[in-house]
């Protein structure tokens, strides 16, 4: 009898130790396998590009709420579990930038906090990132901002056409650098009639490198511009207009003699290349103050240019932007919708929109999955 008793509960315990425990160790193993995709910015834009994504990627968009209180301050509340899981955060940047970065920290922490295992950015165009470079007195806010998101829990960033490469060395994570110049080059081809009469241009020699690209993939000629029409704004910063540094003499000391530096004084805008007859097409990583693309309009057309193309990943469009173009003798301007823009297509009818969202929900899904990025980046040069 005892021998008995002893059978019947050792059988129960095993029972109870395989079934029960088993089957809540399976489900949260499933848990964390999932990912899930949040729209960090509450503007129309972002939210569209992270529904054309979820869509591509076949799943739902994550449930949260990003508002500001009536004091200004920004509140992100987090509507569903994200524990072990991998949070991509989709954020695009409105003319309203810092509160768009205010809303991706206050996010990425949120989701720190909520134990989420991996949490990657997506902001395809990354704000600061002309503040790169040390100007005078000033602050390298780009490496700012590069901190400030690792300490708010980031680990992974994906954005699309830097404004200079060596950015990616800010961060203290890693950064996929994607390319636009595919989509773009692809509406080269089929939206531009007659593009084999075209000539790429680089409005100035540091674009030359990617117009120099394009050109190559596209199969057609090449120019650049040299010169200014006016004084730009980095004459302030560089120091052209800044007076000279006054002689002292100190008594008993003659001090160090240094030669006498020339002042900084471009020419008057050239164009090296011949664009008569033909379509050109001015390449930029980002179109912000178009003054300088309506000056290389104006003399593109002096030299003979038959229509005029701008194509940029970047469609900033600041202030009054989108009245200059539409008054310009610029054609046609090309951008993606990496950055919000639909007021300024509505003010100017010349302003057309390319889709970059497959490209963002292919990396988002290699990322998760752990595979290899080399695809997104085949027949891309370095300098591109």
């Amino acid at each position: 009898m005892p021998i008995r008793r002893f059978g019947g509960h050792r059988s129960l315990v095993a029972y109870s130790r395989i079934s029960t425990p088993s089957y809540d160790y399976k489900k949260m193993n499933v848990s964390k396998s999932g990912y899930r995709v949040f729209s960090a910015n509450s503007s129309t834009a972002c939210t569209e590009l992270a529904k054309k994504i979820t869509e591509r990627l076949g799943v739902e968009l994550g449930k949260s709420l990003v508002y500001q209180e009536s004091n200004g301050e920004t509140r992100v509340d987090v509507k569903e579990s994200v524990r072990g899981q991998d949070i991509f955060i989709i954020q695009t940047i409105p003319r309203a930038v810092n509160s768009a970065i205010m809303e991706l920290l206050i996010m990425a922490y949120a989701l720190k906090t909520s134990c989420a295992k991996n949490i990657i950015g997506v902001i395809p165009y990354f704000p600061y990132s002309k503040q790169c470079k040390m100007r005078k007195r000033g602050s390298i806010v780009c490496k700012l901002l590069a901190s400030m998101l690792a300490k708010a829990g980031l680990t992974h960033i994906i954005t699309m056409d830097l404004h200079q490469k060596e950015i990616q060395g800010f961060f203290s994570f890693p950064v996929d650098n994607l390319r636009a110049s595919p989509f773009l080059i692809q509406y080269i081809k089929e939206e531009i009639p007659d593009y084999r009469n075209a000539i790429i241009v680089a409005k100035s020699p540091s674009a030359a490198k990617r117009a120099q690209s394009y050109a190559e993939r596209l199969r057609l000629g090449l120019a650049v511009m040299h010169g200014e029409a006016h004084h730009s704004e980095l004459d302030m910063v560089d120091g052209r207009q800044s007076p000279p540094f006054p002689t002292r003499t100190t008594q008993g000391h003659t001090g160090l003699e240094l030669p006498l530096m020339m002042a900084k004084e471009k020419p008057p805008i050239t164009v090296v290349g011949d664009v008569g007859g033909k379509i050109a097409i001015i390449v930029d990583d980002i179109i912000d103050n178009v003054e300088d693309f309506v000056a290389a309009a104006e003399i593109l057309k002096e030299r003979g240019a038959d229509k005029i193309y701008i194509m940029a990943t970047h469609g900033l469009l600041s202030a009054d932007a989108p009245r200059i173009i539409e008054e310009s003798a610029i054609d046609e301007v090309v951008v993606t919708n990496t950055v919000p823009h639909d007021v300024q297509k509505l003010q100017c009818p010349k302003i057309k929109t390319v889709d970059v969202s497959m490209i963002l929900a292919e990396a988002i899904r290699r990322i998760h999955n752990g595979e290899s990025m080399a695809y997104l980046f085949r027949n891309i040069a370095v300098d591109d």
